[in-house]
């Protein structure tokens, strides 16, 4: 059983998937993102499973998802904005080295902008997305064991800090 090197949580825009990839490459190991898997299982993408079958149906999926990675993966790997919500996947990550990429909502929303594939911000992505963030924060502050702030930041000064952070 391989564990990952470190896994990066946050709201959608925080930069889990362009700052993973950057920090596997810096150590040399795969990526992995538990959305990407969930999509590959169902052949289709997320917003297309929130249609067909509903946001707790795609839930059950990703806790799936979240349980094989942590399992099988040793790189760095991105969990979905969402996947704190789920007390089984918290559980899941302790033990882990968890980073939160914290971002605000203007950050966020000039990163995200307006919910293309993003099944939740698909109705006013503003307002949804602060409520995303002021719901989730807590969460992924309960189950991070390092907290990077992201906003204003290039996803090259957030590698250097979390490569720095990382060998201690």
């Amino acid at each position: 059983m391989s564990k990952p090197l470190c896994v990066l949580v946050g709201a959608p825009g925080a930069g889990k998937s362009t700052v993973g990839q950057l920090l596997a490459q810096a150590y040399g190991v795969p990526f992995r993102d538990t959305d990407a898997d969930v999509e590959a299982t169902a052949g289709k993408p997320i917003s297309e499973i929130f249609i067909d079958e509903g946001e707790p149906h795609f839930r059950a999926m990703e806790t799936a998802a979240v349980a094989a990675a942590l399992a099988e993966h040793s790189g760095v790997l991105a969990l979905g904005g969402g996947a704190v919500l789920a007390e089984d996947n918290r559980a899941l990550l302790a033990g882990h080295t968890v980073v939160y990429l914290s971002v605000d909502l203007s950050d966020a929303v000039s990163r995200v902008g307006l919910g293309q594939g993003r099944p939740l911000l698909n109705f006013n992505p503003r307002a949804t997305l602060r409520f995303l963030l002021d719901q989730r924060r807590p969460l992924y502050e309960q189950v991070a064991t390092h907290t990077v702030v992201t906003d204003g930041r290039t996803p090259e000064e957030i590698t250097a800090e979390l490569v720095e952070l990382l060998k201690g």
